[in-house]
């Protein structure tokens, strides 16, 4: 009975939250810009303002993680700082200068029977985001979602509770300072997963919903969802040395793609390199990475190379480690580089090291990934890097949106027709 009737209250919380997003975006959809604008300035204001108190959240988050035994890179996910917590707030103010998406003619022509046709963007609606680890999600998902005029319902992570709660309250303590309804941003306030199942089945009240998290819980989302998802699916990220490569340019990019941040999702996770010069490249390269402290897994000539390299296994070319791991492969040439990429990666983020033309052209057209990169590091697989102020996720499917979800990627669109009495014959 007990359980009963918690899940019976669970279920009435989450309605009266998909009823307030519904009713938020109404308002949202016919907002200025300039209240926008204002609101998402005020959400960075007050971050700031409570940065001591998100903190204090963070901590609380922290021990707790500590007690679950999370690992290293799971914990710097879950993290904030002062530099972090600043960087949420930036990042709200970038989101603020952006332009408006809403409302933009994004085709316009005319019939020879007069009839005057427009394609207009528009907002989503209510956008639905499932997410893990990360409490800084908190500030941009919602952050993204009011500038593309759409209220959002937040779902963080167990592991991000009370820090996505702090943030989450400070947002709204923004939004409604500046006149707009604080519920355009929202925060599921349990941590029982009953409450995933039930956004998930919430089509009268959710447009849409963004899952970013580990392969379980995307596979959930879009195993499960009622409503059209947009994936963030694994990072599994290579970078391929071709033979025309600048072995310095390389060396220093590979550093930085695996071990600027391991928990990332744009980390590489596979080093490819051509046969022809893996001799000359791989040595200051793997030195490099064992400094700094990351576990080389090779196949046989990359053993052959670095004897305290680990030896490589089929399962180390599809994993995303998020950790201080790589796994490193010699290919004969740029189209097996190609085929590796195709047939291990997640389509997410790849990149060519090379002063090739033609070749560089060659593997960023026929590598089929989100993001495709010439001579620079995986880790710039980031909306902000981008200029689109912050990111909700990086979109790996087919169907767009695809790579990094910011403002503009929130919005859809509808045909305006202006006639002056035309009929169909």
């Amino acid at each position: 009975m007990e359980a009963t009737a918690a899940a019976s209250e669970l279920e009435t919380t989450m309605r009266a939250i998909g009823a307030a997003a519904r009713a938020a975006a109404a308002l949202l959809a016919r907002a200025p810009a300039e209240r926008k604008t204002a609101a998402l300035m005020a959400a960075a204001s007050a971050i700031r303002a409570d940065r001591a108190a998100i903190l204090d959240a963070n901590a609380r988050d922290l021990a707790d993680a500590g007690r679950q035994s999370l690992s290293a890179a799971m914990l710097d996910r879950l993290k904030l700082d002062d530099k972090r917590v600043a960087a949420m707030a930036q990042g709200l103010d970038d989101v603020a200068a952006l332009p408006d998406p809403v409302g933009t003619e994004l085709a316009r022509w005319t019939r020879p029977n007069g009839l005057d046709i427009a394609r207009v963007s528009i907002p989503l609606g209510v956008v639905g985001i499932i997410y893990e680890s990360r409490p800084n999600v908190t500030a941009d998902a919602g952050g993204l979602s009011l500038r593309a005029g759409n209220a959002a319902i937040l779902r963080g992570g167990s592991e991000s509770f009370h820090s996505s709660r702090a943030i989450a309250a400070a947002v709204r303590r923004g939004i409604a300072e500046a006149g707009l309804p604080e519920d355009a941003v929202q925060i599921v306030p349990t941590r029982d997963r009953a409450a995933v199942g039930m956004m998930l089945g919430m089509t009268e009240f959710i447009d849409i919903i963004v899952p970013r998290g580990g392969r379980s819980l995307i596979e959930r989302v879009q195993r499960e969802s009622r409503m059209p998802v947009i994936a963030h699916l694994e990072g599994n990220c290579h970078v391929y040395i071709d033979r025309a490569a600048d072995l310095a340019k390389a060396r220093s990019i590979v550093l930085n793609a695996k071990m600027r941040r391991t928990g990332v999702c744009g980390a590489a996770e596979t080093l490819l390199v051509d046969r022809a010069v893996a001799a000359q490249a791989l040595p200051p390269i793997l030195a490099d990475l064992h400094e700094a402290g990351c576990e080389i897994r090779g196949d046989d000539a990359v053993r052959r190379l670095d004897p305290a390299a680990k030896a490589a296994t089929e399962a180390d070319w599809v994993t995303e480690y998020l950790d201080a791991i790589l796994a490193v492969r010699v290919v004969d040439g740029l189209g097996a580089a190609i085929e590796h990429v195709n047939r291990y990666g997640s389509h997410h983020t790849d990149a060519i090291v090379t002063e090739d033309r033609a070749a560089a052209e060659r593997f960023l057209a026929e590598v089929d990934s989100a993001i495709v990169l010439q001579n620079a590091s995986t880790q710039f697989a980031d909306g902000a890097e981008f200029g689109m102020g912050a990111e909700i996720g990086i979109s790996t499917g087919k169907l767009p949106p695809r790579g990094p979800v910011g403002a503009e990627q929130l919005t859809s669109y509808k045909y305006v027709i202006r006639g002056t009495g035309q009929v169909r014959p």
